[in-house]
């Protein structure tokens, strides 16, 4: 798990775009790693959508964290970076957070200044905290890791409702904090990426949210722009909304699963993505059964 953060770290140095595609369930992560992406992202917005059937409205709390985050942990190797919201509360509820997720081998955190309960960043009505409230919480982020190579990624909403000015004012104050990457979440043009970049407060972190508030680019031009990683955070989770509601819709009519057998994947392969060989030869080695 330590070295995981090392790999990170050690991405965070290259002169690449770190591509990182958003996970809501252990089965996400499985798939992210199987396809050969160097980090998955555990999205807020993910777990809340598929592994536990609600909206990004601050109803999921540390310990449903904890348990994704886990069960995640036990089926994955590939170095994880967890969207902890808020960190569920101030500076105490900041220290649990980051040595529970530490403690669970995540390879980096990233913590928000929106005021509990938080939102979604592409929805509206969305408040943040106080920038002293907010300042103290990653001043207590990066005191209470116990390894420095754990990735701090702070996060501001402020964009939405007072102006990125603010929000690349709050970023220049969490990088003095200790932060290791800057997140501003929100941003609605292009002028207005490149201007977070041009802002030189440090590391920067874009979200592709397709049809929310930013325009959606590849990562080439996120990282001609400056961007250093790129996070994908929704997009799994809202192709399986959209395509298990056709197949359920197309079902309910007809009644017939067969137009659908080249778009889904066998028992077989599904087994094998899930890692049945893993357990069939643990098996093997206990009945000395042969194959």
């Amino acid at each position: 798990m330590i070295e995981n953060r090392k790999i990170l770290k050690k991405l965070m140095r290259s002169p690449k775009m770190i591509i990182v595609p958003g996970a809501g369930t252990p089965l996400d992560l499985k798939l992210i790693e199987q396809n050969g992406f160097d980090a998955g992202y555990m999205s807020g917005y993910g777990s809340a959508c598929v592994r536990y059937g609600v909206p990004d409205i601050g109803l999921i709390g540390y310990k449903e964290l904890e348990e994704t985050v886990r069960t995640m942990r036990q089926v994955t190797n590939i170095p994880l970076i967890v969207d902890c919201d808020t960190a569920y509360g101030d500076i105490s509820n900041v220290k649990r957070t980051v040595e529970g997720m530490e403690s669970l081998g995540v390879a980096g955190i990233q913590i928000e200044d929106q005021i509990w309960p938080k939102k979604c960043g592409h929805m509206g009505g969305k408040f943040v905290e106080e920038r002293k409230v907010a300042e103290r919480k990653i001043k207590a982020a990066v005191l209470s890791r116990k390894d420095e190579d754990l990735l701090i990624i702070a996060r501001t909403d402020a964009r939405g409702p007072l102006g990125l000015d603010e929000a690349i004012l709050r970023g220049k104050m969490f990088m003095d904090c200790g932060a290791d990457m800057i997140f501003i979440d929100g941003p609605q043009s292009i002028d207005e990426l490149k201007l977070i970049c041009d802002s030189d407060i440090g590391p920067q972190m874009a979200n592709m949210s397709e049809t929310g508030l930013t325009p959606i680019l590849s990562s080439k031009e996120l990282e001609d722009i400056g961007f250093k990683l790129t996070i994908w955070p929704s997009t799994t989770s809202r192709i399986v909304v959209k395509q298990v509601s056709i197949f359920l819709e197309h079902l309910k009519k007809t009644g017939d699963s067969r137009p659908w057998l080249d778009r889904m994947a066998s028992l077989e392969e599904t087994n094998n993505k899930l890692g049945i060989n893993i357990f069939n030869d643990f098996e093997k080695k206990i009945t000395n059964k042969k194959s």
